[in-house]
């Protein structure tokens, strides 16, 4: 009969306990899966973007209909620093530990894309197609100063 006392009272304790972390625990890693989807979604949005407006180029088509996919560029932009939150390492995911370690470089690197972003939709809305093309070349380099040091390659 002590026995089963003294198990109810480590078990309910315990209990307690479990119900708590899993309280924490499980919402935490529901908002890291959240940002992480948000983050892949933004940035193949943002490629397959970059990717119309290459195409729009090199079939020398009117840069008016670059207007769409640059905008797409510029308003994700100002989001990308904030779509890597400590502990957004984990899962699926190319972001390499540089990111979080390195971060006053990361944000560097960041926000200097946020300008070209918004130069390449300056350019696609004045419908001057060299400067479309170059400004792509800009935002393209921008693109892969982040890219050489805080991104895994494809597996």
């Amino acid at each position: 009969m002590r026995s089963l006392t003294v198990m109810r009272f480590l078990t309910v304790p315990a209990l307690v306990g479990l119900t708590f972390a899993a309280t924490v625990a499980v919402p935490l890693a529901l908002a890291q899966a959240s940002v992480l989807d948000e983050r892949k979604a933004g940035f193949r949005s943002l490629g397959q973007s970059m990717e119309a407006i290459q195409r729009i180029v090199e079939g020398r088509q009117p840069a008016a209909g670059a207007v769409a996919p640059a905008r797409v560029i510029a308003e994700f932009a100002p989001r990308i620093k904030t779509l890597f939150p400590p502990g957004s390492d984990r899962g699926e995911t190319r972001a390499l530990p540089a990111i979080w370690s390195d971060r006053a470089g990361f944000d560097r690197v960041a926000d200097a894309f946020v300008p070209a972003a918004a130069a390449l939709l300056a350019a696609a809305e004045s419908g001057d197609s060299a400067r479309l093309a170059s400004q792509l070349q800009a935002t393209g380099q921008a693109c892969g100063a982040c890219h050489r040091p805080y991104r895994a390659p494809a597996r």
